[in-house]
């Protein structure tokens, strides 16, 4: 027989019930499934009949309970099972991950000051707001913090770079840029490039959808760059440490040279990370520039030169050695020259061609060079009418951009419809507004020429058939239809691929048939040990965001293979869970105000008569109103944010995010079951208000505002316009005696309200109250005098009724 002894229930019941069992020498697991224990007895203000301080009494226990040698605390743990008999049960008890060390928290309460994110209380009955790190209430046992998790919010974990939108999108929301900045660069260290020209996949998830409109997360991302660089913040490289945070010692200087080959997105990126780690970085580029794609594929009026620059400065602040106009043929060479790893994001900078009659025509030119031309100020004529084909972002890019220098009318012809073009909505849109015409369904044939210029395009039309291998319907050639196209320029901008020219046998470097390098997808290590490759050298053509999360992946692989440690073991915190707000908590958030119907901010624009004179930026960015605005209409899905502000300034090291729950098994000799109770759900008695009426409270409501520590300080308010309440009625037996609830009576509730009452009025002398009861039993010793007393001395009488209904005096 085991002698040990499960308590399960943590209020006054099963406190008294552990210790009372410890005393005699008993072991006690003490099972709570709160995060700490007290139960209702810590929520109430006085205690009946004494009229004693509740929590004064309450918490000698609470301290003998947490020091008792022979008493285990289980907090914010459940029982999941219960097996064998009396004197040998074994119990499964999970504990939920608190993601703070309740050994080491000292409950400083620094981590709650920085916590952007504010959520109804539960302790205070949610008529006041606590941040998701939190301790329930001053006197908690154990006294320590824990954080608030439903799961991962679903633009975080749509994120190819991981970067917790819901972070920042709160910190904005608040006016603390500087910090929202810091949480954006922790994954991404392109956060005004990539708040304009990201395909935002996080928005498409964005759970405000199902309401409106999903947040606008990247113009967000975008005015914070903006703000805190305009205003002069973060300037030398990496996020400046906020004024509140731990201090951090820097990273130490490692010898171990690594070279990265291409300063585009995922070059650059990777060099930021691993300058972070003290790596001593070199990057080479064959280009005059750097930035990649993002300097010369990217058109100047979606993203300004300056913005991109500013931000590879910051990189380069960081010790990154740039190389341009520097082209690498040998990678081999690079490790024989003392770099002890190579990562290669060469990009696809080589356009592939349309393969037909008449292409190599004077005028024809492709999309990729085409932008590089433009992007790099040479010289580039199109004449009158320029026809585009293609219906990717290049495509796009490449007739607005043809628009702006001088073509009169501009064609794109693609081979599916609108819906299938890769390219994003958004973009299409903005084309047409400026004056691109479609022409879908229409595949080019021939390129038409005179004196060898360009003069045309023949195509044929087509039709969808059955989808092909990428998903998309097949297109099929309708027989007769061909017609032409006029046009003094063709761009064909089809499609591009990596340019591996350079590559040698002996480079061990092997390439998909799709012309990109074979990578581990979860290390990005090639087919050489200690070359990595990432972006669109390792994917294809592919969106900026994953380029830079592959820079950052390969940072940590490189950090790992440097180090001598497994490139595979897990590397970043576990995710939960994706966070969906349930149709309820909707609802209810609608009910309170929090929430209200309404579309996003608009990108404010230049007008399109203006935007095609010269390469201006389109979009203007929100201003500080806007943005702050469009902040707070983020649902907060997965509760706790995660932008790490409580790990910054938590000098003890406490809070862990990695933290999991944990299953133990309990074996003990018996169980003492002391559970306690929920309270009644007044708001299914419809004729009372609760719910309806601000002023309508139950008792545990109540008892917090009655309390020195509860919401309103122990000030007795109406929760409506928050004035001194000078009269009080009081309901007994509600949903009690009652055949449509309990039949049974609730027995606590006969002086409960006498209590209740004689506490308002020893708070204001003035208050008067009333007592509408069916029965009053005052069974007690002292009980009958305690009602007398509250009727000569406290203002109190006493109505026998059944209340049929509450209403409220609009007046």
């Amino acid at each position: 027989m085991n002698k040990d002894v499960l308590v399960i229930g943590g209020g006054i019941s099963g406190i008294q019930s552990a210790l009372d069992l410890a005393d005699m020498g008993i072991h006690v697991h003490l099972v709570e499934r709160a995060p700490s224990i007290g139960g209702r007895m810590a929520q109430l203000d006085k205690t009946f009949p004494t009229n004693d301080c509740a929590i004064c009494i309450l918490s000698p226990k609470l301290a003998d309970c947490s020091r008792h040698p022979n008493i285990t605390l289980h907090t914010y743990s459940e029982v999941g099972e219960v097996k064998g008999s009396a004197g040998n049960f074994q119990v499964k008890v999970v504990e939920h991950a608190r993601y703070v060390d309740e050994k080491k928290c000292t409950s400083c309460a620094d981590c709650e000051k920085v916590c952007p994110v504010s959520l109804p209380d539960e302790f205070n009955q949610e008529l006041s707001e606590r941040t998701a790190i939190y301790r329930p209430y001053a006197q908690a046992v154990p006294n320590a913090y824990l954080v608030t998790k439903r799961g991962t919010s679903p633009c975080k974990a749509t994120c190819p770079a991981e970067t917790s939108a819901q972070g920042y999108i709160a910190l904005i929301a608040q006016g603390r840029y500087e910090e929202a900045l810091g949480v954006i660069k922790q994954y991404n260290p392109f956060p005004a490039t990539v708040g304009r020209v990201c395909t935002h996949p996080c928005e498409a998830e964005c759970n405000r959808g199902e309401l409106d409109q999903p947040v606008s997360i990247c113009a967000l991302k975008r005015f914070v760059a903006d703000k805190v660089y305009a205003e002069g913040g973060q300037l030398e490289g990496e996020d400046e440490q906020a004024a509140d945070e731990t201090p951090q010692a820097p990273p130490p200087r490692r010898e171990q040279q690594v070279a990265i080959v291409g300063a585009g997105p995922a070059g650059l990126s990777a060099a930021h990370f691993l300058a972070r780690m003290g790596y001593p970085v070199t990057v080479f580029d064959a280009l005059p520039v750097a930035g990649g794609m993002m300097r010369v594929g990217i058109p100047s009026y979606r993203l300004p030169r300056e913005v991109l620059q500013r931000e590879i400065d910051s990189i380069l602040d960081l010790g990154v050695e740039l190389r341009l106009g520097t082209a690498v043929d040998d990678v081999s060479a690079l490790l024989d020259e003392g770099f002890e790893a190579v990562f290669l994001a060469i990009g696809a900078h080589e356009a592939q061609h349309l393969n037909i009659p008449g292409e190599d025509a004077e005028g024809v030119y492709h999309g990729v060079p085409f932008l590089r031309a433009v992007n790099l100020a040479e010289q580039t004529e199109l004449g009158g009418k320029v026809v585009v084909v293609g219906g990717g972002n290049t495509a796009v890019d490449a007739a607005r951009t043809a628009l702006r220098l001088g073509a009169d009318e501009v064609t794109i012809a693609y081979r599916r419809t609108r819906s299938e073009m890769p390219a994003n909505a958004w973009e299409v849109d903005d084309a047409e507004l400026e004056g691109v015409r479609l022409e879908l369904l229409t595949q080019p044939v021939e390129v038409l020429s005179h004196n060898g210029h360009v003069a045309g395009v023949r195509c044929v039309r087509m039709r969808l058939g059955e989808p092909d291998a990428s998903g998309r319907p097949r297109p099929i050639p309708i027989e007769g239809s061909e017609f032409v196209l006029e046009a003094d320029a063709l761009i064909a901008a089809v499609a591009q691929a990596p340019e591996v020219s350079f590559l040698k046998p002996d480079d061990g470097l092997q390439l998909t048939p799709r012309g990109v390098f074979v990578v581990n997808p979860q290390t990005l290590e090639t087919t050489r040990p200690g070359v990595f490759a990432g972006g669109d050298a390792a994917r294809g053509p592919g969106a900026l965001i994953w380029a830079i999360a592959d820079g950052r992946r390969g940072a940590l692989s490189i950090d790992r293979y440097l180090r001598r440690e497994p490139l595979l073991s897990p590397r970043e915190l576990q995710p939960l869970p994706v966070a969906h707000p349930t149709d309820s908590e909707i609802a209810e958030l609608i009910a309170l105000g929090e929430v209200n119907m309404e579309a996003r901010v608009a990108m404010p624009t230049v007008p399109v008569r203006e935007r095609l004179q010269d390469f201006r930026e389109v979009e203007l960015g929100l201003t500080e109103e806007q943005a702050r605005a469009e902040a707070a209409r983020c649902l907060r899905c997965g509760i706790c944010s995660e932008c790490w502000r409580c790990v910054d300034v938590c000098g003890l090291h406490c809070i862990d995010h990695q933290m999991a729950d944990q299953t133990l098994t309990l074996d003990v000799g018996a169980i003492v079951v002391a559970t306690g109770f929920d309270p009644f759900d007044p708001s299914v008695v419809k004729q009372y208000g609760y719910g309806k009426y601000k002023n309508v409270v139950t008792s545990l409501e109540y008892e917090r505002l009655l309390s020195a520590a509860g919401p309103t300080r122990g000030h007795l308010v109406r929760l409506s316009d928050h004035k001194p309440v000078k009269r009080l009625g009081f309901i007994q037996c509600v949903g009690s005696r009652d055949v449509k609830h309990f039949r049974f009576c609730s027995a606590a509730c006969c002086m409960y309200p006498t209590k209740g009452a004689i506490l308002a009025n020893e708070h204001d002398r003035e208050v008067q109250s009333k007592v509408f009861y069916t029965d009053l039993r005052a069974a007690g010793k002292g009980f009958q005098e305690y009602v007398t007393r509250a009727e000569r001395d406290y203002n109190v009488s006493y109505v026998r009724s059944r209340v049929a209904e509450v209403m409220q005096d609009e007046h």
